[in-house]
């Protein structure tokens, strides 16, 4: 297939020399003094603040939404071949009648699985066998009829087998309806819960359901109730209440399924509370909350297991319990901390523990003998690698990976699911023997047309401005010369602890195709390189993270990466951030910066304690209600600092539903940048009416979306249309 290329340098030449009735103007949107005013009597205009309407029905508001996107629409109209491409290759990747990988739970085998043409999962399962007859539990796209937005949050099964509970949300605002159904006789009841999480635990008894209440306002989860079947909901009572407005909250079963806990944690501290589950009544806390101390728990056999960074374990360390603990003084130490190694979780077994790891900014997998004694069998050399007697690692093949636990849904056994991915490796689950070291492949993301031996992926390390080396991932396609000739997308997140692992991308192989570089900047404010690589990207050393992505891509080109006009910055929710940072403070580096759903307004959604999110996340960014965090805000937020000079192509998406980042923040940010921005590079706004955070729902509208952003990409790059691979 070949596209003609065409250029937004050319789509503005034209523009002069057409009517303005072919081709809109930039929306401009009427502003609108407003003091937003610090308890310590700071004050600053928000000409935007306007834009705010929690009920989203102003319609001015709604007005210029539809302008940004009319004049979206008009400006990409000519690459609309490019996008349509992108899409059908994109699709022409995916297997379309494909299924998850069965797991196994009280006689049940529980899958996931998807038909030709459908947008969404059929839920199902067999009973004995994977050879027994198919039972669907939920069929998504008959649910989904009818909505221009839906999404099943979490289904759970009672105990007996015999019921299912659900969490539905057709709005995209992440306040679920909660549903039951009888899966013998196919009847749903007409209990109905409204404003819940996605967060369903059942008691021992079959009839009592667990979940979190979220705030109408606020949309945080501040109460634990209980539903008896039958019962009005209006009437479910409340097993918990927390008082904190800085801790997030949830419910959960242990691994034995003796114990039902409610776990409430903050960005510094933990606590949880659990009870028999065989008779929930009495919540017992095992260790009370204090700043500082953050702890986690599961139960197998007579014993707690605890990941706590108690005691100056920043990478924290794992504890045990017996029946009974109700402090930290009844912990004892199993395995100890370690400076270079940061343990993220683990899994319990009858006969051994499975241990996720961090070390030198790749994951890994520790197997330990449940006692903390040696194995029965070391692990074979060709799975894992055994240190001593008592530790082994699972082997990685590649020298920038992914690895992760994968379901591992009953503890009486001898095998470890996990998941094994790279930059140019499909996911991929294995099972492996803990005793005689055989693994099993269980599955290989099917990507239609795609040959790994085609690509290849390197572990490179920047040096940042203050000497600190950077891990950075990058894959390329074989026949790539490092000439600083090419272009390159650079991807980071770099907030809340979040680590950006070099997993398989089915979109990127777009790029790839067309002689692109892809990587990821592993940024201070992930845990790549444990608890003190958080630290060191949040509060008042967040402009870290910024100008670590600066000097990776710099890094970049000066090795020959990349050209150093044909760069280009991706980055969403609190990446979106940092795209906004780094567009004000070093947009000659950027030929295009793509953000969506960004948090871009800092210092206004941190002053307002009504606005989801807000009240939890004071420990990650500062309170702006104190002088010195307000001032510190100030100084990177991306709306506040936008200022008269160039900016970079930039395409900007939100949508209008959004709980996490409310849509008029990059409202805001857009209407302002078109005030101030000297240059004549294009910006772009795109609000999807029908979504919230996550986009739309369903498996191929996402992808719509993002051939768009990605023909703006290409185009704006100077990248050929036509991909490589069709040639």
């Amino acid at each position: 297939m070949h596209l003609t290329p065409f250029t937004f340098a050319a789509l503005l030449l034209m523009t002069a020399n057409t009517q303005a009735a072919d081709l809109p103007s930039a929306p401009d949107v009427a502003t609108k003094p407003h003091e937003v005013k610090t308890p310590f009597g700071a004050t600053r205009n928000d000409e935007y603040y306007w834009l705010r309407d929690d009920k989203r029905k102003d319609k001015a508001m709604l007005a210029y939404l539809n302008a940004e996107n009319a004049y979206a629409d008009a400006l990409m109209a000519p690459l609309k071949p490019l996008q349509d491409a992108l899409y059908e290759e994109i699709v022409g990747r995916i297997k379309q009648d494909d299924s998850s990988v069965p797991y196994r739970e009280r006689g049940y085998w529980y899958y996931t699985r998807f038909e030709t043409g459908q947008d969404y999962p059929i839920h199902a399962r067999r009973k004995g066998t994977m050879q027994g007859p198919e039972e669907i539990l939920l069929d998504v796209n008959a649910m989904a009829k009818g909505h221009d937005y839906f999404n099943v949050g979490e289904w759970m099964v009672s105990q007996d087998n015999q019921l299912l509970a659900w969490a539905e949300d057709d709005v995209g605002r992440r306040q679920y309806v909660v549903r039951i159904r009888n899966l013998a006789t196919g009847e749903t009841y007409p209990d109905k819960i409204t404003g819940a999480a996605p967060n369903l635990v059942w008691a021992d008894d079959n009839k009592t359901l667990f979940y979190p209440e979220n705030d109408p306002e606020t949309l945080r989860s501040v109460r634990i109730r209980k539903h008896v079947l039958g019962t009005p909901a209006g009437e479910d009572a409340v097993v918990y209440e927390e008082k904190d407005d800085s801790f997030y909250m949830g419910v959960s079963r242990t691994r034995d399924d003796k114990f039902i806990c409610i776990d409430v944690g903050s960005t510094v501290s933990g606590e949880a509370r659990c009870a028999p589950a065989g008779d929930p009544a009495t919540f017992t806390v095992l260790a009370l909350r204090e700043r500082d101390v953050e702890y986690d728990v599961d139960h197998l056999g007579d014993r707690w297991v605890v990941r706590t960074n108690a005691d100056g374990a920043e990478n924290f360390k794992l504890m045990t319990a017996t029946d009974g603990a109700t402090s930290r003084a009844d912990w004892k130490e199993w395995i100890a901390h370690r400076d270079d190694v940061f343990i993220e979780d683990f899994e319990l077994f009858d006969g051994f523990t499975a241990i996720a790891e961090r070390s030198d900014a790749l994951e890994r997998i520790r197997l330990v003998k449940a006692a903390a004694t040696s194995l029965d069998m070391p692990i074979k050399d060709e799975v894992g690698l055994a240190t001593d007697p008592n530790d082994n690692y699972v082997k990685a093949d590649e020298p920038a990976y992914s690895m992760a636990l994968e379901t591992n849904s009953e503890p009486d056994t001898d095998w470890l699911r996990y998941d094994y991915t790279s930059m140019t490796l499909p996911a991929t689950t294995y099972e492996l023997n803990t005793k005689t070291g055989e693994r099993r492949q269980l599955k290989q993301q099917p990507v239609l047309g795609y040959d790994p031996s085609k690509y290849t992926t390197e572990r490179l390390w920047a040096t940042a401005r203050d000497g600190t080396k950077i891990p950075v991932s990058v894959v390329y396609k074989q026949g790539f010369e490092k000439n600083g000739k090419a272009a390159l997308l650079q991807y980071a997140y770099g907030s809340y602890g979040h680590s950006t692992d070099p997993t398989f991308s089915l979109t990127t192989v777009s790029l790839l195709d067309r002689g692109m570089v892809y990587a990821i900047a592993h940024i201070r404010g992930g845990q790549e390189l444990g608890r003190k690589w958080y630290d060191d990207g949040k509060l008042f050393h967040k402009k870290n993270t910024f100008t670590d992505f600066i000097d990776v891509t710099d890094f970049l080109v000066k090795e020959g990466y990349a050209a150093k006009d044909r760069v280009a910055a991706y980055g969403g929710s609190a990446g979106g951030l940092l795209m906004g940072a780094i567009a004000n403070m070093a947009p000659q580096t950027y030929r295009v910066i793509l953000s969506q759903v960004p948090f871009v307004d800092v210092v206004t959604t941190m002053l307002d304690p009504s606005i989801p999110l807000t009240t939890n996340e004071y420990d990650e960014w500062g309170n702006p209600e104190k002088q010195d965090y307000y001032d510190y805000m100030l100084s990177y937020s991306p709306y506040d600092n936008i200022k008269a000079q160039a900016y970079p192509a930039t395409f900007v998406g939100t949508g209008l539903w959004d709980s996490q980042v409310q849509y008029w923040e990059p409202a805001k940010y857009v209407a302002r940048l078109r005030d101030l921005n000297t240059g004549k590079l294009p910006v772009l706004f795109r609000t999807n009416m029908d979504a919230g955070h996550g986009g739309k729902s369903g498996r191929f509208r996402k992808y719509r979306e993002l051939s768009e952003m990605y023909a703006f990409l290409l185009d704006q790059l100077g990248v050929a249309a036509t991909s490589v691979a069709a040639q």
